[in-house]
Protein backbone atom coordinates (compact mmCIF):
# COMPACT_ATOMS: atom_id res chain seq x y z
CA UNK A 1 0.00 0.00 0.00
CA UNK A 2 1.43 3.27 -1.05
CA UNK A 3 0.76 6.31 1.73
CA UNK A 4 1.65 9.37 0.54
CA UNK A 5 1.30 11.75 4.02
CA UNK A 6 1.34 15.75 3.92
CA UNK A 7 3.31 17.85 6.53
CA UNK A 8 5.35 15.13 7.03
CA UNK A 9 7.75 17.42 9.17
CA UNK A 10 5.00 18.35 11.65
CA UNK A 11 3.97 16.75 15.10
CA UNK A 12 1.54 14.67 13.32
CA UNK A 13 3.36 13.75 10.42
CA UNK A 14 6.25 12.30 12.44
CA UNK A 15 4.15 9.96 14.49
CA UNK A 16 2.83 8.62 11.14
CA UNK A 17 5.81 8.50 9.96
CA UNK A 18 7.82 6.63 13.11
CA UNK A 19 4.82 4.04 12.81
CA UNK A 20 4.58 3.27 9.69
CA UNK A 21 8.49 3.67 8.33
CA UNK A 22 9.65 -0.19 9.17
CA UNK A 23 5.95 -1.56 8.16
CA UNK A 24 7.10 -3.96 5.33
CA UNK A 25 3.21 -3.74 4.28
CA UNK A 26 3.52 0.11 3.57
CA UNK A 27 5.46 1.93 0.64
CA UNK A 28 5.89 5.44 2.46
CA UNK A 29 5.80 8.49 0.78
CA UNK A 30 6.81 11.39 2.42
CA UNK A 31 5.99 15.03 1.73
CA UNK A 32 6.09 18.45 3.20
CA UNK A 33 8.04 22.15 2.33
CA UNK A 34 11.52 22.62 2.42
CA UNK A 35 14.03 19.30 3.74
CA UNK A 36 13.39 16.46 5.53
CA UNK A 37 13.20 17.14 9.45
CA UNK A 38 12.47 13.46 10.55
CA UNK A 39 14.84 12.63 12.82
CA UNK A 40 16.16 9.50 11.20
CA UNK A 41 16.65 10.61 6.91
CA UNK A 42 14.00 8.98 4.93
CA UNK A 43 16.01 9.67 1.69
CA UNK A 44 14.18 8.49 -1.41
CA UNK A 45 11.16 8.24 0.75
CA UNK A 46 11.32 12.21 0.98
CA UNK A 47 9.94 14.51 -1.54
CA UNK A 48 9.84 18.21 -0.83
CA UNK A 49 6.39 19.38 -1.49
CA UNK A 50 4.61 22.86 -1.44
CA UNK A 51 0.89 21.48 -0.97
CA UNK A 52 -0.51 25.51 -2.29
CA UNK A 53 1.31 24.78 -5.75
CA UNK A 54 -1.26 22.75 -8.19
CA UNK A 55 1.96 22.21 -10.56
CA UNK A 56 3.97 20.34 -7.81
CA UNK A 57 1.29 18.73 -6.43
CA UNK A 58 0.94 16.96 -9.71
CA UNK A 59 4.34 16.10 -10.40
CA UNK A 60 4.54 14.42 -7.31
CA UNK A 61 1.41 12.19 -7.21
CA UNK A 62 2.00 11.62 -10.86
CA UNK A 63 5.25 10.06 -9.64
CA UNK A 64 4.64 8.64 -6.81
CA UNK A 65 0.73 7.43 -7.64
CA UNK A 66 -0.17 7.04 -4.32
CA UNK A 67 -2.92 4.56 -3.01
CA UNK A 68 -4.10 6.21 0.47
CA UNK A 69 -3.24 10.01 0.85
CA UNK A 70 -3.24 11.54 4.55
CA UNK A 71 -3.55 15.35 4.58
CA UNK A 72 -2.02 16.59 7.68
CA UNK A 73 -0.60 19.42 6.85
CA UNK A 74 -2.80 22.34 7.52
CA UNK A 75 -2.06 26.24 8.91
CA UNK A 76 -3.18 25.57 12.50
CA UNK A 77 -2.54 28.67 14.46
CA UNK A 78 -6.13 29.65 15.02
CA UNK A 79 -5.28 33.64 16.09
CA UNK A 80 -2.89 33.68 13.07
CA UNK A 81 -5.29 32.68 10.34
CA UNK A 82 -7.67 35.18 12.26
CA UNK A 83 -5.55 38.01 11.60
CA UNK A 84 -4.33 36.46 7.95
CA UNK A 85 -7.25 35.10 6.58
CA UNK A 86 -5.70 34.64 3.09
CA UNK A 87 -2.82 32.45 4.02
CA UNK A 88 -5.14 30.59 5.95
CA UNK A 89 -7.40 29.67 2.71
CA UNK A 90 -4.51 29.17 0.89
CA UNK A 91 -3.08 26.73 3.11
CA UNK A 92 -6.60 25.01 4.29
CA UNK A 93 -8.46 25.17 1.49
CA UNK A 94 -6.74 25.99 -1.90
CA UNK A 95 -4.45 23.52 -1.13
CA UNK A 96 -6.65 20.69 0.05
CA UNK A 97 -8.30 21.54 -3.26
CA UNK A 98 -5.46 20.76 -5.25
CA UNK A 99 -4.91 17.36 -3.67
CA UNK A 100 -8.43 16.14 -3.77
CA UNK A 101 -7.88 16.71 -7.45
CA UNK A 102 -5.00 14.88 -7.86
CA UNK A 103 -6.29 11.97 -5.54
CA UNK A 104 -9.65 11.79 -8.02
CA UNK A 105 -7.17 11.11 -10.69
CA UNK A 106 -5.33 8.22 -9.33
CA UNK A 107 -8.27 7.03 -7.59
CA UNK A 108 -6.23 7.18 -4.24
CA UNK A 109 -8.07 7.03 -0.50
CA UNK A 110 -8.54 10.82 0.54
CA UNK A 111 -8.09 11.05 4.42
CA UNK A 112 -8.42 14.85 5.35
CA UNK A 113 -7.11 16.22 9.14
CA UNK A 114 -10.29 17.90 10.60
CA UNK A 115 -10.68 19.84 14.00
CA UNK A 116 -13.46 20.27 16.72
CA UNK A 117 -13.18 23.94 16.08
CA UNK A 118 -16.11 23.22 13.34
CA UNK A 119 -18.11 23.06 16.12
CA UNK A 120 -19.44 26.15 18.19
CA UNK A 121 -18.62 24.42 21.41
CA UNK A 122 -22.22 24.65 22.69
CA UNK A 123 -23.59 21.41 22.67
CA UNK A 124 -20.25 18.74 23.30
CA UNK A 125 -19.42 16.47 23.23
CA UNK A 126 -19.74 16.32 19.59
CA UNK A 127 -21.03 12.90 17.16
CA UNK A 128 -19.68 12.71 13.40
CA UNK A 129 -23.45 13.43 12.19
CA UNK A 130 -23.50 16.84 14.64
CA UNK A 131 -23.88 20.12 12.38
CA UNK A 132 -20.80 22.07 12.20
CA UNK A 133 -21.31 25.63 13.34
CA UNK A 134 -18.13 27.50 13.35
CA UNK A 135 -16.76 30.58 15.09
CA UNK A 136 -13.42 31.14 13.60
CA UNK A 137 -11.88 31.88 10.38
CA UNK A 138 -9.49 28.45 11.51
CA UNK A 139 -12.80 26.59 11.79
CA UNK A 140 -14.69 27.81 8.46
CA UNK A 141 -11.39 27.14 6.54
CA UNK A 142 -11.41 23.57 7.76
CA UNK A 143 -15.07 22.83 7.01
CA UNK A 144 -14.83 24.20 3.67
CA UNK A 145 -11.76 21.76 3.65
CA UNK A 146 -14.15 19.14 4.56
CA UNK A 147 -16.95 20.05 2.02
CA UNK A 148 -14.41 19.66 -1.03
CA UNK A 149 -14.12 16.42 0.20
CA UNK A 150 -17.45 15.39 0.69
CA UNK A 151 -18.62 16.90 -2.43
CA UNK A 152 -15.94 15.75 -5.09
CA UNK A 153 -16.04 12.14 -7.12
CA UNK A 154 -13.53 10.71 -4.55
CA UNK A 155 -14.99 7.16 -4.09
CA UNK A 156 -12.50 6.78 -1.48
CA UNK A 157 -12.86 9.53 1.33
CA UNK A 158 -12.23 9.88 4.89
CA UNK A 159 -12.55 12.98 7.10
CA UNK A 160 -10.70 12.39 10.63
CA UNK A 161 -11.25 14.95 13.32
CA UNK A 162 -9.36 15.62 16.39
CA UNK A 163 -8.88 18.08 19.16
CA UNK A 164 -5.80 19.56 20.86
CA UNK A 165 -2.83 17.27 19.61
CA UNK A 166 0.15 17.40 22.06
CA UNK A 167 3.58 15.42 21.54
CA UNK A 168 7.42 15.73 20.93
CA UNK A 169 9.09 15.35 17.90
CA UNK A 170 12.46 17.20 16.37
CA UNK A 171 12.06 20.35 14.31
CA UNK A 172 8.64 21.91 15.74
CA UNK A 173 7.44 25.38 14.24
CA UNK A 174 4.56 25.19 16.96
CA UNK A 175 4.89 23.84 20.53
CA UNK A 176 1.46 22.57 22.09
CA UNK A 177 -0.33 23.59 25.30
CA UNK A 178 1.07 20.29 27.56
CA UNK A 179 4.38 21.08 26.34
CA UNK A 180 3.70 24.92 27.05
CA UNK A 181 2.33 24.03 30.37
CA UNK A 182 5.36 21.85 31.66
CA UNK A 183 7.56 24.71 30.58
CA UNK A 184 5.78 27.42 32.33
CA UNK A 185 5.42 25.28 35.51
CA UNK A 186 8.77 24.82 35.72
CA UNK A 187 9.83 28.60 36.16
CA UNK A 188 7.79 28.60 38.80
CA UNK A 189 6.38 32.50 38.19
CA UNK A 190 2.65 33.00 37.61
CA UNK A 191 0.87 32.04 35.12
CA UNK A 192 -3.05 32.65 33.32
CA UNK A 193 -4.89 29.37 32.18
CA UNK A 194 -8.46 30.14 30.98
CA UNK A 195 -11.39 28.08 32.86
CA UNK A 196 -13.72 28.01 30.57
CA UNK A 197 -12.74 25.90 27.77
CA UNK A 198 -13.19 22.44 27.63
CA UNK A 199 -11.76 19.67 25.33
CA UNK A 200 -10.67 16.56 25.04
CA UNK A 201 -6.42 16.64 24.62
CA UNK A 202 -5.14 13.91 22.17
CA UNK A 203 -1.58 12.09 22.69
CA UNK A 204 -0.37 12.42 19.04
CA UNK A 205 0.53 8.92 18.23
CA UNK A 206 -2.99 8.21 19.10
CA UNK A 207 -3.85 9.62 16.40
CA UNK A 208 -1.42 8.56 14.22
CA UNK A 209 -2.38 5.27 14.70
CA UNK A 210 -6.53 6.22 14.06
CA UNK A 211 -4.95 7.71 10.66
CA UNK A 212 -3.25 4.82 10.29
CA UNK A 213 -6.33 2.22 10.99
CA UNK A 214 -8.40 4.34 8.89
CA UNK A 215 -6.15 4.09 6.05
CA UNK A 216 -5.68 0.45 6.85
CA UNK A 217 -8.70 -0.77 6.98
CA UNK A 218 -9.94 1.57 4.52
CA UNK A 219 -13.28 2.93 6.53
CA UNK A 220 -14.53 5.84 4.75
CA UNK A 221 -16.42 8.27 6.30
CA UNK A 222 -15.85 11.04 8.79
CA UNK A 223 -14.12 9.97 12.40
CA UNK A 224 -14.02 11.25 15.69
CA UNK A 225 -10.30 10.64 17.20
CA UNK A 226 -9.27 12.39 20.09
CA UNK A 227 -8.25 11.14 23.77
CA UNK A 228 -10.92 9.91 26.06
CA UNK A 229 -10.54 12.37 28.86
CA UNK A 230 -12.51 15.50 29.08
CA UNK A 231 -11.40 18.45 31.16
CA UNK A 232 -11.32 22.53 31.01
CA UNK A 233 -7.80 23.78 30.43
CA UNK A 234 -7.43 24.96 33.93
CA UNK A 235 -7.64 21.26 35.03
CA UNK A 236 -5.49 20.34 31.38
CA UNK A 237 -2.13 22.85 33.52
CA UNK A 238 -3.34 20.89 36.98
CA UNK A 239 -2.77 17.81 35.67
CA UNK A 240 0.49 18.40 34.27
CA UNK A 241 1.91 20.03 37.23
CA UNK A 242 0.53 16.80 39.09
CA UNK A 243 1.98 14.13 36.83
CA UNK A 244 5.47 15.90 36.83
CA UNK A 245 5.37 16.94 40.21
CA UNK A 246 5.53 20.64 40.00
CA UNK A 247 3.88 23.64 41.64
CA UNK A 248 0.00 24.48 41.10
CA UNK A 249 -0.07 27.08 42.66
CA UNK A 250 1.40 29.73 40.05
CA UNK A 251 -1.53 29.06 38.08
CA UNK A 252 -4.01 31.70 38.09
CA UNK A 253 -6.97 31.29 36.71
CA UNK A 254 -8.75 33.94 34.12
CA UNK A 255 -11.38 33.93 31.68
CA UNK A 256 -11.05 34.04 27.43
CA UNK A 257 -12.80 37.19 26.98
CA UNK A 258 -9.55 38.52 29.34
CA UNK A 259 -7.35 37.43 26.93
CA UNK A 260 -8.63 39.20 23.84
CA UNK A 261 -7.37 36.66 21.53
CA UNK A 262 -8.45 37.59 17.42
CA UNK A 263 -9.79 34.20 17.36
CA UNK A 264 -13.23 33.44 18.83
CA UNK A 265 -13.05 29.84 21.02
CA UNK A 266 -15.49 27.33 20.99
CA UNK A 267 -16.16 26.80 24.87
CA UNK A 268 -17.15 23.33 25.06
CA UNK A 269 -16.30 20.39 22.59
CA UNK A 270 -15.13 16.57 23.02
CA UNK A 271 -16.34 13.70 20.72
CA UNK A 272 -18.19 10.94 21.49
CA UNK A 273 -15.47 8.67 20.57
CA UNK A 274 -17.66 5.12 20.19
CA UNK A 275 -17.90 5.51 16.17
CA UNK A 276 -13.64 5.22 15.91
CA UNK A 277 -13.74 2.62 18.85
CA UNK A 278 -16.46 0.48 16.64
CA UNK A 279 -15.41 0.63 13.29
CA UNK A 280 -11.59 1.24 13.95
CA UNK A 281 -10.55 -0.48 17.22
CA UNK A 282 -9.33 2.65 18.12
CA UNK A 283 -8.64 2.98 21.97
CA UNK A 284 -6.75 6.01 22.96
CA UNK A 285 -4.90 6.40 26.12
CA UNK A 286 -5.84 7.88 29.32
CA UNK A 287 -4.77 11.41 29.81
CA UNK A 288 -2.11 10.35 32.34
CA UNK A 289 -0.74 7.50 30.29
CA UNK A 290 -0.03 9.74 27.30
CA UNK A 291 1.94 12.12 29.67
CA UNK A 292 3.68 9.12 30.74
CA UNK A 293 4.79 8.17 26.95
CA UNK A 294 6.13 12.35 26.57
CA UNK A 295 7.55 11.86 29.79
CA UNK A 296 9.53 8.62 28.31
CA UNK A 297 11.05 10.79 25.68
CA UNK A 298 12.12 13.66 27.64
CA UNK A 299 14.47 11.45 28.75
Amino acid sequence: MRILITGSNGLLGQKIIAALRNDTEVELIATSRGLDRTPEPLLDRYRALDITSQAEVQAVFDATRPQVVIHTAAMTNVDACELDPVACRLQNVTATDHLVRAAERHQSHFILLSTDFIFDGEAGPYREEDQPHPLSIYGHSKLDGEALVIGSSLTKWSIARTIIVYGIAPGLSRSNVVLWAKAALEKGEPINVVDDQWRMPTLAEDLADGCIRIAKRGALGIYHLSGPDGMSILELVQRVARFFDLDPSVIQLITSASLSQPAKRPPRTGFVLDKARRDLGYAPRSFEAGLAVLRSQLM
